[in-house]
């Protein structure tokens, strides 16, 4: 029987040193100490030896599990570390290739003109009012000095859901809401930026879908020169400092007296040229003091309370502010036009 433990331990160790992986090791582990394992089975028959050799056998065949246990240890020790160092030999980073640039969005040139428009009435006191893109008729038109039937709905050609919902055609539904929020007492000042529809043919300088920013200020004692002093800052700071404006009677329902709002051209200085139309003005907005039906509608006294409106395309100042002659360009999302704007 010593002369078996011995063998079985050579053996052991011997295939040990051949293991080339984990596996192959584990097996060797299994073979030699596991309960079905020869060793095992040595020890199984020492009943039938002598009292005087029990000890003996008993002592070696210790030695030789310890043994075997020590080798499989090491050994695992040197395939774990081999495995290691292949694992990051085949991840090594070659620092002499050249790197790979990382291509870098930027501001959309619709989304600047927006954000800097907020930026600018943001910084003048107005807080930012959003509400429902679809939105029911009597915000979108009632509450706007515009009832049933009324003739000037014909100039927003709609896209209804229901005879009483519809997608909104103008963002001034927001002003309606925040009027009838404040329950009649001022003041008011905010502006409205946000998705509009309406039914039309997409060509170059229309679109069935288009964003719009309106503001509105009601207080005590707001003047047609507290609009006119606003929309200067707001045409300098766009355009630049040396822009003037003008006004020009208009007509809409939910203001009076209204105006359209010209700016002197920024590419002549107002001498006029192809982007002026030889006029000298470009029309940017459309303004006006707010109808006293409209205040009465939402809730304040319009013998108390005065406001004035205005609303504005930014499509449209954009395609001034950086000489963009499709608004499709805005949405198609070609990358050779959006690129123009990386350094914009």
């Amino acid at each position: 029987m010593k002369e078996q433990l011995q063998q079985l331990q050579q053996e052991a160790l011997e295939k040990i040193a051949q293991a080339s992986d984990l596996k192959t090791l584990n097996d060797v582990r299994v073979a030699y100490l596991g309960k079905k394992g020869p060793i095992t089975e040595v020890l199984r028959g020492m009943g039938k030896l002598s009292p005087e050799e029990r000890p003996m056998i008993g002592a070696l065949a210790n030695e030789v599990r310890e043994a075997i246990q020590s080798a499989l240890e090491e050994k695992q020790a040197k395939l774990e570390q081999e495995e290691i160092e292949k694992k990051l030999a085949s991840e090594a980073i070659d620092v002499t290739l050249p790197g790979r640039p990382v291509r870098l969005g930027n501001h959309h040139p619709l989304t600047r003109v927006i954000e800097e428009i907020e930026d600018l009435f943001i910084g003048m006191g107005y807080t930012i009012a959003e509400g429902p893109e679809v939105e029911k008729d009597y915000y979108n038109f009632e509450a706007l000095n515009l009832p049933k039937g009324h003739p000037a709905r014909d100039m927003q050609d709609s896209f209804y859901i229901t005879e009483e919902i519809l997608l909104r055609t103008h963002t001034s539904p927001v002003q309606a809401r925040t009027m009838e929020k404040h329950k009649g007492r001022g003041p008011v000042k905010i502006i409205c930026p946000g998705k509009v529809y309406r039914r039309d043919n997409d060509d170059a300088t229309h679109s069935h879908q288009f964003t719009q920013i309106e503001g509105l200020v009601v207080d005590e004692n707001i003047r047609m020169s507290d609009l006119k002093g606003t929309l200067q800052a707001f045409a300098k700071k766009i355009f630049g400092e040396d822009r003037e404006i003008r006004f020009r009677p208009s007509f809409f329902p939910f203001t009076e007296p209204s105006v359209e709002v010209d700016v002197s051209c920024f590419n002549c200085g107002g001498h006029g040229c192809n982007v002026c139309k030889g006029t000298g003005w470009i029309e940017i907005l459309g303004a006006g003091m707010v109808h006293p039906n409209v205040l009465e509608m939402a809730g304040f006294d319009s013998k108390k309370y005065t406001g004035f409106a205005f609303g504005m395309g930014p499509e449209r100042i954009a395609m001034l502010k950086y000489g963009i002659d499709d608004i499709r360009h805005f949405y198609q999302n070609d990358l050779r036009f959006l690129q123009q704007f990386n350094r914009a």
